[in-house]
């Protein structure tokens, strides 16, 4: 993106902050942004798959998180910069595809399709990350019976549960618009990362309970910033779990039924 910042276009003043900016948005940008750390908890997941874990997965955590924190910095200067140069504020929300627009803004429109190539292959990248978690997670509730037992099956030469992907997999490619997803996703990590916070309150001292405030101050922050999402996420996201809550009260009365 060298190119737009040396763009005629160009205006350094638009990096400012303008006065429509609020406390609220800067919430709201948090909670999409977290979306995009969230891969990191996905190494836990992996837990059954990996030598040693408990030594492991905590060193994996912090370098993961380090390594995203580096290339994010270096994308934000790199090309964020270089977009608002171009597009400003004002017109950055505006455009569906902003970094072909500022490649165009920039005259180099021979940049556009190399724009498109590298977001496919971001998102297949994402998508990928995402099929490899959902799917492990899909593996946990099939062996509580609280998804069909079939999708508990591991492949007996590569160990991996092989179903559950296929059929995350293909959910996935069907319903999937990455786009629109973001919002729904983001409020979805911030629940279960809360839920996480309140479950690491109750261990007890022997089992590596944290300082008391390390996930009270994580049960708020979560709490924050998933309700300032945008409205429409937050119903969306809280109707799915509702449904999922109900689902499993229903299960629970059934199996207690029937004892």
């Amino acid at each position: 993106m060298a190119a737009s910042v040396t763009a005629a276009d160009a205006d350094a003043t638009r990096l400012g902050i303008g006065d429509d900016a609020t406390f609220g948005g800067v919430l709201q940008a948090a909670g999409l942004l977290f979306f995009a750390f969230a891969g990191y908890a996905r190494i836990a997941t992996l837990g059954e798959e990996v030598r040693d874990p408990a030594r492991t997965i905590p060193r994996a955590i912090p370098l993961a998180l380090g390594i995203a924190l580096v290339v994010y910095a270096a994308v934000a200067v790199a090309v964020a910069v270089a977009v608002l140069l171009v597009l400003g504020p004002q017109g950055l929300p505006d455009a569906t595809a902003p970094l072909s627009a500022a490649a165009r803004a920039a005259g180099a429109d021979w940049l556009a399709p190399v724009v498109r190539v590298g977001a496919a292959v971001a998102a297949l990248g994402s998508l990928l990350a995402l099929i490899l978690g959902v799917s492990r997670t899909t593996l946990a509730l099939a062996c509580d019976r609280h998804l069909p037992h079939a999708l508990a099956a591991v492949h007996p030469k590569f160990q991996v549960p092989h179903r559950a992907e296929l059929v995350v997999g293909a959910v996935l490619a069907a319903t999937t618009d990455v786009r629109g997803a973001i919002g729904f996703s983001s409020l979805g990590v911030l629940a279960y990362y809360a839920i996480a916070n309140a479950s690491a309150w109750t261990l007890a001292p022997d089992e590596g309970r944290p300082a008391r405030i390390i996930p009270v101050v994580g049960l708020v922050g979560c709490l924050v910033l998933a309700f300032a999402l945008p409205a429409t996420s937050v119903i969306a996201g809280a109707a799915v779990l509702a449904a999922g809550a109900a689902a499993y009260a229903v299960r629970r009365a059934v199996i207690a039924g029937k004892a």
